[in-house]
């Protein structure tokens, strides 16, 4: 592990720290960090940060309850500049949003969501429907057919992927993968079972 003294702090004696989230790679915040803040972040495993404008050090969700669990750290090779990966706690902008970097000056205006949010999204729905059902929907009438139903779908989905992957048919696999990922998020939100814990159990897949 390097000496965190031998990292190249500005004049101040401060370091900027970018947060991201482990899972999601989504950029949470940017906050400074000095020699004593970086120390108390590896040891308490939460991001300490130097407040500029207060003057003295403070622990993220010291009052939010919103902290940062810190699962690795990471420097830039000019040694300036620190990348905190981190599991959030809850929202990370004091504005209830999970990043403070909400706001666009310029995105690509064809792409109406970001690809890497499409799961979490649509998870989100199927659990809105299943919370509020709205009449005529599918995921209303999966629920209302309860889990047996939900898990022959499942099996159905899971047997037509084989069947356009035998038959190398790209166009029906992307088509017969995505029912499956459906179906699959549908059973997840009947089982409680949240997209965190999946994502979870697969960074510890991709850590091995």
């Amino acid at each position: 592990m390097i000496d965190i003294n031998s990292l190249k702090y500005d004049e101040k004696g401060l370091i900027p720290a970018i947060i991201q989230d482990y899972s999601s790679k989504e950029v949470l915040m940017l906050g400074y960090m000095n020699a004593e803040s970086l120390r108390l972040t590896i040891e308490t495993k939460r991001t300490w940060f130097f407040s500029r404008s207060r003057q003295r050090l403070w622990n993220k969700g010291e009052t939010s309850g919103n902290f940062h669990v810190v699962k690795g750290i990471k420097y830039d090779c000019d040694k300036d500049t620190l990348l905190i990966l981190v599991k959030p706690m809850g929202p990370t902008c004091h504005t209830g949003k999970n990043s403070c970097f909400y706001s666009s000056i310029l995105e690509d205006e064809t792409k109406n969501i970001e690809a890497s949010k499409v799961f979490d999204l649509l998870y989100e729905r199927i659990l809105n429907r299943k919370e509020e059902p709205i009449e005529g929907s599918y995921t209303k009438y999966l629920f209302e057919k309860g889990i047996d139903k939900i898990l022959k779908k499942v099996g159905e989905e899971t047997s037509e992927v084989i069947i356009a992957s035998k038959n190398n048919d790209k166009e029906e696999i992307v088509y017969e993968v995505s029912d499956l990922i459906y179906h699959l998020l549908v059973l997840l939100a009947d089982r409680n079972v949240s997209i965190e814990e999946i994502r979870e159990e697969l960074y510890e897949r991709y850590k091995k």
